[in-house]
């Protein structure tokens, strides 16, 4: 469902058109497509006024072949044709997986069964659906050294923990991956490495929906995961309105438009109300001119600027210990007001104990306390407005030397970073402007 790489032809493209306006070219009449539509049919999927087309400005997605009336159904793609734990389970995987102690999650079984049945080639019965898959995703997982030391620090976390828990899941199952050897037609450590797990991974995270389903009694954890072919070829856009979900009547996944989508545009779906870091982190790409996005201060940040306070550390404890440590975040328009608060807080001025509570309770503060705090705010906006240019600079450096794919992989980073610029030099217009007040 988020937008993975459609190759060189779409490369091409984005090249020759820079005029600003969308150009399509259909991928219907390409042959791994209409043979994706014959498997989709088979299993009991009709008529759809979509298309598979290749766009100038997100790549491969969705083109409407008809208007699309407001409330009007998009996709309405039947069960039978969705990959599921419940596929995995009645297939021939579904004896190792029942047995299996402790039980393997079900993502883990959703993985495992991508990979053998893409190691089985054009002899699955999922070789239409795999074979039209990204072979590769621009997500943390896939990052290299270099790309991941020019992400915001915060991102670089999370990222470093997405990218170890992946290796964790694959170190911790090697057992049960050796056990499939019945099953395969390769030693199970040709095929079920590192790099196969990765790729199954990616494509679980970035395209599954969600399918709220009764837990098995063979797998472990929340089973929610559902690989809906073709279906998820629908990239996000952060203002558009759709109704998704399983409807059990009709025993389809469907979508309808909310507002309708006119004809031979590309029609999206909306992943939810995600910031860009968000988007980066899960599915490999960043959305221009998203309305939710913002720049989160990190702890690490605010100690830096705030050292010297020797009541430091206790008010960071008692912020941390009152949940006061997380979402802390500039904007357009300025410094959330959580973020604020937490600086009303540590600011250097005494501030008596018995105060703290009722500070991040929204208590009136004088003016100097407030200016402090607005001051402070600008300070951490400057930083992370020169951190930024500093990343860029580095990233520009870099798309240089690099070879595809770290070239798209700096270049999403770089959409991000040139994005937080952009917020960041609007909110310490807005800071400059209150001080002046």
């Amino acid at each position: 469902m988020a937008r993975g790489r459609a190759g060189r032809t779409a490369r091409r493209r984005r090249r020759r058109k820079r005029d600003g306006s969308t150009q399509t070219e259909s991928l219907g009449h390409q042959q791994k497509y209409v043979r994706l539509m014959k498997f989709l049919h088979g299993r009991g999927f009709t008529s759809t006024p979509l298309q598979p087309a290749l766009f100038s400005d997100t790549d491969r997605g969705l083109q409407t072949l008809q208007p699309i009336q407001p409330g009007g159904m998009l996709v309405s793609l039947p069960e039978s044709c969705l990959l599921t734990t419940s596929t995995v389970l009645h297939s021939y995987l579904g004896p190792f997986l029942k047995s299996w102690k402790p039980r393997p999650s079900s993502l883990v079984a959703l993985c495992v069964f991508l990979v053998c049945e893409r190691h089985r080639g054009e002899a699955s019965d999922w070789f239409p659906y795999i074979d039209v898959l990204p072979c590769s995703y621009c997500c943390p997982p896939y990052f290299t050294d270099t790309v991941m030391a020019v992400l915001p620090s915060g991102v670089r976390r999370r990222a470093e923990e997405q990218r170890e828990g992946l290796q964790h899941l694959y170190a911790v199952h090697q057992d049960f991956f050796m056990s499939l050897q019945p099953v395969l037609s390769h030693p199970p450590e040709e095929v079920l490495t590192y790099e196969a797990l990765r790729w199954a991974w990616c494509s679980i995270n970035t395209r599954s929906v969600f399918m709220d389903r009764p837990s098995s009694s063979f797998l472990s954890g929340p089973d929610n995961y559902a690989l809906a072919p073709f279906l998820d070829l629908l990239n996000h856009r952060p203002d558009v309105q759709v109704k998704a979900g399983f409807n059990r009547t009709s025993g389809c996944y469907e979508i309808r438009s909310i507002s309708g989508v006119q004809r031979y545009h590309q029609a999206f779906i909306n992943y939810g109300s995600h910031d860009n870091q968000r988007l980066l982190l899960e599915y490999g790409f960043v959305s221009s001119c998203n309305p939710h996005s913002v720049i989160y201060v990190e702890e690490d940040l605010l100690c830096e600027v705030l050292r010297g306070d020797e009541s430091l550390d206790e008010k960071m404890k008692f912020l941390r210990e009152n949940g006061f440590l997380q979402n802390l975040t500039l904007s357009d328009e300025g410094p959330s007001w959580r973020l604020l608060t937490a600086l009303r807080l540590l600011s250097p001025l005494p501030i008596p104990r018995q105060r703290w509570r009722t500070l991040l309770l929204g208590q009136m503060v004088s003016d100097e306390e407030a200016q402090r705090s607005v001051q402070t705010a600008k300070t951490l906006c400057e930083r992370l407005l020169r951190e930024t240019r500093t990343s860029l600079q580095e990233i520009s450096h870099l798309l240089q030397q690099s070879e595809r794919p770290v070239r798209e992989q700096l270049q999403v980073v770089g959409s991000l970073r040139r994005e937080e610029r952009c917020i960041l030099g609007n909110c310490l217009e807005v800071l400059k402007s209150a001080l002046e007040i």
